[in-house]
């Protein structure tokens, strides 16, 4: 892999990653741009306990532009984009309109590829290791960030989630803090830790589920399954099975079989509502230990976490999708029309 860092017109960082050594990415981001400004804020809810990110700049992003004005795609003639080359493997940005900004953290694009019409199961292995590569090395630059607890790597994929570019690609939020999920997982380690003399409960989830019917995909270094208390009607959790803490701690082993299982993943994804249904809409989420201090979870270090991606879609069957409705909005109870063994099953029945 080859890293170039470079600079848009605005003073945005923009890095290419690239699959050989020998490219050269010396194109310069001729569109007149002002400075990026920004008015993120970071309020902390007292009651809750939690952070929302106040960021109003955001109002005025692009908007579903069609495919000939994708500002993700590579530049071409006098048809300039937020990437000024006329091909790239893979790229990351700063987001021209960031939740997080500032003291307040940090959000970047990750394109995965320049090919418009593809998606992330249409990438080849070898592509699909070097966005591993880029998540990978984007969470060790944002985590010497001196306003940064914790990487946060995603992608949202479809209409029905919320894109608003179709373009293949993800983003990466560098949080100010330690995010409320990440919290609870952290609550829950030191609980069992304390109650079982030690025990560690991703240990425990990961054994259990190997032994159990909700195994959909394993191989050597990685396992994929439908937790047992799925919130989502398709909701598959991919662990490495050597415990690490980041991105950053994979052995080679682990980082050479991600794309085959990976992919693997999302093709079965995209097969599970029948043949003439369109993409499944997904969100795809990196849960990784926050980088910042642990004191407040008695008991539990960063080693404790472990590393997953936690893969689910927001439609329920066929033509239908899943609202967070009262109980789910109201009061973050979920409930799951579909029973996570059955999930399991739809799931390994659609291998190619």
């Amino acid at each position: 892999m080859k890293k170039t860092s470079t600079r848009l017109a605005d003073g945005r960082e923009l890095i290419y990653y690239d699959l050989r050594d020998d490219a050269v990415r010396d194109a310069v981001d001729r569109r007149p741009l002002e400075p990026t400004v920004t008015a993120s804020e970071v309020r902390r809810d007292p009651l809750l306990g939690d952070s929302v990110a106040i960021a109003s700049h955001r109002q005025g992003r692009t908007y579903h532009p069609p495919a000939d004005e994708c500002p993700l795609c590579p530049s071409e003639g006098e048809r300039l984009s937020e990437i000024p080359d006329s091909s790239y493997d893979v790229v990351v940005f700063e987001n021209r309109f960031p939740s997080l900004a500032g003291d307040s953290g940090r959000c970047e694009v990750v394109c995965f590829t320049s090919d418009h019409t593809s998606s992330f199961a249409g990438l080849g292995e070898e592509q699909a290791r070097l966005v591993l590569d880029a998540w990978t090395d984007r969470t060790s630059e944002l985590s010497h960030l001196p306003s940064v607890e914790q990487v946060f790597c995603f992608e949202n994929r479809g209409a029905e989630i919320g894109v608003t570019l179709q373009h293949p690609h993800g983003q990466i939020y560098a949080y100010p803090f330690t995010t409320p999920r990440t919290a609870l997982m952290l609550r829950s380690l030191a609980a069992h830790k304390d109650a079982t003399g030690g025990e560690n409960l991703f240990d425990a989830v990961l054994e259990r589920e190997l032994a159990g019917e909700r195994v959909v995909l394993e191989g050597e270094h990685w396992v994929a399954f439908v937790p047992y208390a799925a919130h989502w009607p398709y909701e598959v959790h991919l662990y490495p099975k050597r415990r690490v803490p980041d991105l950053l701690a994979l052995d080679e082993g682990a980082r050479s079989e991600f794309p085959k299982v990976y992919l693997e993943l999302l093709r079965r994804f995209d097969r599970i509502f029948g043949e003439g249904e369109p993409p499944t809409p997904y969100i795809a989420a990196w849960h990784q230990a926050p980088f910042g201090q642990l004191e407040e979870f008695e008991g539990v270090t960063r080693d404790d976490f472990a590393l997953h991606l936690e893969l689910f879609t927001v439609r329920r069957t066929s033509g239908k999708l899943k609202f967070l409705a009262g109980s789910e909005s109201g009061m973050s109870v979920f409930i799951n029309d579909v029973p996570p063994e059955r999930a399991a099953e739809r799931l390994r029945g659609v291998a190619s």
